[in-house]
């Protein structure tokens, strides 16, 4: 096949094309890799309907909470939800806004793993600026835990930072960031945040 000047030129632009968006994807997972995750906190939690909120400890439960949990944990039954809040933070610098388009995510509570899921919102994570990574977590505590209505209360309690011994809550993840060849995934999961909380 003979290329002609006119080929020539598009090959080469083409290459040119290629090299360029190439080395944009570089940079656009570099940009990811450099982003610092870390748990910022748990909130809105619920256990068994029971706004966590206002309680400190087992005592501040009304006689019907009480009821209304011993109930949940005899049916193995004791459902817990809240929003993790992840902080992302793309170093100021850093050049490039890193593009996180997905996140799968799998939780774990005292290195056991509970749940997993997926975050399909777009985040564009500009250099220099925190962004609030809000996560719905929801499982059954019975699932994963024995203990008493007090224990599984206090296990909350606990994860929700309000006192109580100090649990491990790690959340792993594999996230895709978008460039111009379309989104990429990272070929293994990466710790996203791991903190003890509790006091």
């Amino acid at each position: 096949m003979r290329l002609t000047a006119r080929s020539t030129v598009l090959l080469f632009a083409g290459s040119l094309l290629l090299a360029a968006n190439g080395c944009t994807t570089i940079r656009g997972v570099a940009a990811l890799r450099h982003v610092d995750f870390s748990l910022d906190r748990l909130g809105d939690m619920r256990l068994a309907g029971v706004a966590m909120s206002r309680i400190r400890s087992y005592q501040d439960l009304s006689v019907g909470e009480i009821a209304q949990l011993g109930v949940a944990v005899a049916r193995k039954d004791l459902p817990l939800d809240f929003i993790l809040h992840v902080r992302a933070e793309n170093p100021s610098d850093n050049t490039v806004t890193a593009q996180l388009v997905r996140l799968d995510w799998t939780l774990l509570l005292q290195n056991r793993e509970t749940i997993s899921g997926s975050v399909d919102t777009s985040y564009a994570l500009r250099p220099g600026v925190a962004q609030d990574v809000p996560i719905a977590m929801h499982l059954d505590l019975t699932d994963f835990f024995e203990g008493s209505a007090k224990d599984l209360v206090e296990l909350a309690l606990n994860l929700a930072g309000q006192g109580g011994e100090p649990k491990e809550i790690t959340l792993r993840g594999v996230p895709s960031v978008d460039t111009p060849l379309g989104p990429i995934r990272y070929p293994q999961p990466i710790t996203i945040a791991s903190r003890r909380i509790g006091s």
